[in-house]
């Protein structure tokens, strides 16, 4: 098993939650450590594509440790070298509005920053109804930004949400390996 330590920070898109479980799954079967973190909102939000407590079960039975739910848990990332990589899967386009601001008033957004500050990879898997409109500035930013990498993406209904985009999460490992080496994987766009 790799020694690399992971960070794998879950936000809403709650849509997306399974499909992001089957390759932490991937993960945990490649890296020795993975660390489970959560928005807040998808710590205590019940829907009906699940209940938070099942959400927070899951992560914690298949890595192994407690899920980090509030900036206190999250804050010492930075300060004490916690993770060699930081996954966000599903990254809303919440947080990556939030990400290219540089606000860190979740979790999520405050492990980047606490990751960031050691300049250590953030991968990105993007989940956003407006990636193609309001939110598109915003993935650019962080495109050009040094340490962040995307798993590639692409529209996932063109006629039904035609602003819409998500990564493909199969390549989650395969963008976090590359990430590690300080390697974008291409093409980041999908077909």
């Amino acid at each position: 098993m790799r020694k690399e330590r992971v960070g794998f920070a879950v936000c809403g898109s709650f849509c997306t939650h399974a499909q992001v479980l089957k390759e932490l799954e991937e993960l945990v079967e490649i890296y020795e450590t993975v660390i489970p973190i959560v928005s807040e909102i998808s710590a205590f939000t019940d829907t009906r594509f699940g209940t938070s407590d099942d959400l927070l079960e899951r992560l914690e039975d298949l890595t192994g440790h407690e899920v980090l739910c509030d900036i206190p848990a999250v804050e010492p990332i930075g300060p004490k070298s916690l993770l060699d990589v930081l996954v966000i899967a599903p990254a809303t386009g919440n947080t990556i509005a939030k990400l290219a601001a540089g606000i860190t008033d979740t979790a999520v957004t405050m492990a980047a920053k606490a990751h960031l500050r050691n300049g250590r990879p953030v991968v990105i898997a993007m989940a956003s109804n407006d990636g193609l409109s309001a939110g598109a500035k915003n993935i650019g930013e962080l495109l050009v930004r040094k340490n962040y990498y995307f798993v590639p993406f692409g529209q996932d209904n063109a006629q039904g949400k035609p602003c819409s985009l998500v990564a493909d999460f199969t390549k989650i490992p395969e963008t976090v390996d590359a990430a590690i080496r300080g390697e974008q994987i291409q093409p980041i766009l999908l077909r």
